[in-house]
């Protein structure tokens, strides 16, 4: 779905942006450091984890880490710095470190919902669905009402193959979110991967209804409708939803983006064809839009 940069909300929701710490001179720390007590300690590591989230906002991620680390040496029993800091090596794809500091934050502050979903999320980076779906569930106990969190665990849960279940997060994070055409595309995802073609259908219509501009769901229908004999039809809409979004022409891309095996299969068909082949090669250049299966 729309990629929502998890950072940032996750950072208004640990009091990290924007916050109103005074920052300490950088050229006065290692001087007199043996002289400050551990309340300015503190102060500083979370003057050091703004910063953090200052470089972040920039892309200057590598910078960001390096303040991140350094903050959770000065305020060691912040959850904020930890948090910070798992998120961050999430970002950078190093989801082992990342776990390790998440834990960190989450044994500092176990009723912390957020801590939670940015864990699922990573376990779920892991094909590790069993323990993101643990995750999501334990911070859904405290912040039920998160469309966001519901839909990852639908993805979770449509992963282990438990397709019931997953339908039901992802109505019930389309009926916190009404908006949340993802959440619509993606029970289309699970009816194709169940044999359930015209239900799925009518989901990615619904879907499109909701955004016209959403490449996924209009691919997703095109692929269907050619599979089913409507094949101008199907070539009409694939080849709009390419110009959106050329990406979607990658099979390991929809792969990651939750497209199962049944709708891979058929999608290979559909882009062997002459037609989509030649569409390609015309829009190949294009720059593309947001990605659509990353969690809100």
């Amino acid at each position: 779905m729309p990629n929502r940069n998890f950072l940032v909300s996750l950072f208004i929701t640990l009091g990290l942006w924007g916050t109103t710490v005074k920052p300490m001179l950088g050229q006065a720390l290692v001087p007199h450091i043996l002289q400050l007590n551990s309340a300015q300690l503190e102060q500083t590591g979370l003057s050091l984890a703004e910063e953090a989230v200052q470089l972040a906002r920039f892309q200057q991620f590598e910078l960001a880490l390096s303040r991140a680390e350094l903050a959770t040496e000065l305020a060691p029993n912040s959850q904020q710095t930890w948090a910070l800091l798992g998120s961050l090596y999430i970002q950078a794809e190093e989801l082992e470190e990342g776990i390790t500091a998440l834990e960190q934050a989450q044994e500092i502050d176990p009723s912390n919902a957020d801590i939670r979903f940015v864990l699922g999320r990573a376990y779920f980076q892991k094909a590790e669905y069993g323990e993101a779906i643990k995750q999501l569930r334990a911070g859904l106990k405290f912040k039920p009402d998160s469309p966001g969190a519901l839909f990852d665990l639908g993805n979770a849960y449509y992963k282990r193959g438990k397709f019931k279940r997953a339908i039901d997060q992802y109505e019930e994070a389309y009926s916190l979110e009404k908006n949340l055409w993802p959440a619509i595309n993606n029970i289309g995802l699970v009816e194709y991967e169940m044999g359930n073609v015209d239900d799925a259908i009518r989901k990615w219509r619904e879907a499109i209804s909701l955004d016209s501009k959403a490449a996924e769901p209009l691919l997703a229908l095109s692929v269907a409708l050619y599979t089913k004999g409507d094949k101008q039809q199907g070539f009409a809409m694939g080849e709009k939803a390419l110009q959106l979004d050329s990406r979607y022409a990658d099979i390991d891309y929809l792969d990651q983006n939750l497209w199962g095996k049944r709708l891979l299969e058929d999608a290979k068909r559909f882009f062997a064809t002459p037609r989509i082949q030649e569409t390609l090669a015309q829009i190949e250049d294009l720059p593309p839009s947001s990605p659509s299966q990353v969690s809100p």
